[in-house]
């Protein structure tokens, strides 16, 4: 009964597809930062604003790419299996997941350009190295897997080259929002792959030059002047895949919270050709998989962090112990010492209900420990993005706040993932035991001072969100990279 449910739910999912034949984490581990067009960089995943009904989420791949980086200019992998997962019922394993294979065309070997003269439409011929996707979703239930295509030969934008190559570099974008059935309607999914302006905003280089601080150079173990925030991402681009789709496919009944989390894999045995191919063979194995912002780059040790990338969530129990006596937190008692209240190393059982099963009444899950980006999608973000709580009495029109639910905007992180959610500073308190005074009222969570305004100095993109899908902002072009 339970696989017949679930597939008359795809069916309906996909519609017309059906016809019978028919997640921040930049190079965070040893392996993948060798290999990054596999390197699942953030996952977001929100209850869209503007369609309330649906949910977005956002995977990108490929970190730190360099909107100059010519003649071969960035662009997904063929022989990589993206996807995005989705657990519905709270156990840690996946229900649901989006799969994406993309394939690359040369259409003039004998140039070294990417393209011959402006791109002008998504089959331009003057662009040498288009790139289209196949779109499968692949329901698991009774230990086995259903495959239902939803689209194939989908296009993608070229890469924003400059003037000359990508004169109307928007438009291009515009035609490759994709949906399915067409035309786009409230049963529709909506699906976009391409080059994007990377909306993660971090002050890299302080962070990991023994975790400064900028605003609090001062207090630092080894101090140096105050400084506002330098954005270490700031005019890179990545690449994004990004899904919006109707609730009501992603669901179970009575259950409105799910996990999400994104993942690459590559097939198990690579061979180089003479004539300078290879051959791609075996089984999938993962090699790179994000749900929650900044676990594998500072909650898991050097030691384990690939070994982190291949495991399932429904796995990380054996993770537990790292949530519990973080090193985040004992390098800011360390680094810290003469400026902060002292933080609690040891028996961190708020960081494991946070990112291992979700919070009680906002977006608990079950007693599965699984790292997810958990969303739930019963609370509706009003126009702007935001819901806070009832008990703040705060007017419909208020703006989100980039802290999120410290701030009681209860549809950022860490219930889902807004583009604009500052995931630094949320985690430097939530990991200083500074959760603020709305959730010291509520939870009865701890708010040291002044742990609570501890941050990076970096507050937000240097560019503005779009208002539709995809959201993430226009790519920069190479053209204009200083």
């Amino acid at each position: 009964m339970k696989k017949i449910v679930l597939m008359a739910a795809v069916a309906a999912l996909v519609g017309v597809q059906m016809a019978p034949g028919s997640a921040s984490s930049h190079r965070e581990a040893p392996l993948i930062s060798q290999d990054p067009t596999a390197d699942n960089t953030d996952v977001y995943a929100f209850v869209s604003p503007d369609r309330p009904d649906s949910v977005t989420m956002i995977a990108n791949y490929i970190p730190l790419e360099q909107p100059a980086g010519g003649p071969n200019f960035p662009a997904f992998d063929d022989n990589v299996l993206y996807e995005i997962h989705v657990d519905n019922d709270g156990d840690g394993r996946e229900n649901l997941s989006f799969q994406f294979r993309f394939t690359t065309a040369t259409r003039n070997p004998d140039t070294f350009l990417y393209n011959t003269g402006p791109i002008t439409s998504l089959n331009d011929t003057d662009w040498n190295r288009p790139q289209t996707y196949s779109l499968t979703l692949v329901v698991h239930a009774n230990g086995a897997d259903f495959p239902f295509p939803i689209g194939t030969n989908i296009p993608t934008p070229p890469d924003n080259i400059g003037p000359r190559s990508t004169p109307n570099y928007d438009a291009l974008a515009d035609a490759a929002v994709r949906c399915f059935p067409a035309p786009c309607g409230a049963l529709s999914i909506k699906t976009f792959a391409g080059q994007r302006d990377d909306p993660f905003f971090v002050d890299l280089g302080s962070i990991f030059d023994l975790a400064g601080l900028r605003p609090f150079n001062g207090a630092h173990a080894i101090p140096l002047p105050a400084d506002t925030g330098h954005d270490g991402v700031k005019d890179f681009n990545t690449h994004t895949i990004a899904l919006q789709v109707p609730k009501q496919f992603l669901v179970r009944p009575g259950k409105p919270t799910i996990g999400i989390y994104a993942s690459a894999s590559r097939q198990l045995v690579r061979q180089l050709r003479q004539d300078g191919g290879d051959d791609h063979n075996g089984p999938w194995v993962q090699v790179s998989r994000l749900g929650e912002p900044l676990i594998n780059e500072v909650v898991i040790p050097l030691g384990q962090k690939d070994r982190w990338n291949r495991q399932d969530p429904a796995d990380d129990q054996q993770f537990e112990s790292l949530y519990l006596n973080p090193e985040v937190s004992r390098l800011e008692n360390l680094l810290y010492a003469s400026a902060l209240t002292p933080i609690n190393t040891s028996g961190r059982t708020d960081l494991v209900a946070i990112l291992l099963t979700g919070v009680q009444g906002l977006n608990f899950t079950g007693n599965a420990r699984a790292d997810l980006l958990r969303v739930n999608t019963s609370l509706v973000p009003t126009a702007l993005g935001a819901c806070y709580h009832p008990a703040l009495n705060l007017p419909p029109n208020t703006p989100p706040s980039r802290l999120s639910v410290i701030d009681g905007d209860l549809c950022g992180y860490p219930n889902g993932r807004r583009l604009f959610d500052d995931i630094v500073d949320v985690d430097l308190r939530a990991f200083a035991e500074g959760y603020g005074p709305i959730l010291a009222g509520v939870l009865g969570l701890p708010n040291k001072s002044p742990n609570n305004q501890l941050g990076d100095g970096v507050d937000a993109n240097e560019k503005t969100f779009l208002a539709t899908f995809p959201y993430v902002a226009s790519p920069a072009a190479g053209y204009d990279k200083p």
